[in-house]
């Protein structure tokens, strides 16, 4: 017992001080990469290169919503059981990742980048948390369950391209840091994952 006090006081005193200040080091470094990326992606804005991302992540939710309807309506006048399943899927993923996102951002409440930093200067200025971006989980969410449904290159390449491209669009836009970007696509497509068994066959 007394081995087991002097083991953990020995932590506490000796072990503790070292790692702790390493783990803020480490956070502060991870942060100024945010921002700096942040920072860099918003001096090369052109009005054309705006005008394209704000489409794209203007219209990730009629992407998101479109595909399992899609695919709804297409298995009820085919009358195919596989894809009315696989509509099913979809949606199942996204409404999952969708209550995953907003808890997670009402728990971590870190705020969008713009707020954090004066030097981040954002094409418009939405509400809500910085983490994960929710964006970026449905994009993912969505390309992730469509490719495990259909997993042939010409579903794969183009669904996972528009992912990418609402991620990256949320960056160019300075709304989400890197790692907003990066959380949301693995949420969205662990979302999926782990929805598989609901594929039609």
């Amino acid at each position: 017992m007394k081995s087991l006090y002097f083991r953990n006081l020995l932590l506490f005193v000796f072990v503790f001080p070292v790692i702790l200040p390493l783990q803020l080091q480490a956070q502060s470094k991870l942060q100024q990469f945010d921002d700096q990326v942040l920072i860099n992606l918003s001096e090369t804005r052109t009005p054309e290169k705006t005008g394209v991302f704000l489409f794209i992540s203007d219209h990730n939710d009629w992407v998101n919503v479109g595909v399992p309807v899609g695919l709804l309506a297409a298995g009820v006048i085919n009358d195919n059981k596989s894809m009315r399943q696989n509509a099913l899927y979809v949606a199942s993923s996204s409404a999952v990742n969708a209550l995953f996102t907003l808890l997670i951002k009402k728990v971590v409440k870190r705020p969008r980048p713009f707020l954090a930093n004066v030097k981040i200067k954002a094409v418009y200025q939405p509400g809500q948390y910085s983490f994960p971006s929710g964006h970026t989980s449905t994009a993912f969410t969505t390309a992730t369950a469509l490719s495990q449904a259909y997993p042939k290159w010409y579903v794969i390449a183009p669904s996972f391209l528009w992912a990418s491209s609402v991620g990256f669009s949320r960056l160019y836009l300075g709304v989400h840091y890197p790692t907003d970007v990066a959380a949301g696509a693995v949420l969205g497509a662990g979302s999926a994952f782990s929805l598989r068994s609901l594929r039609g066959e």
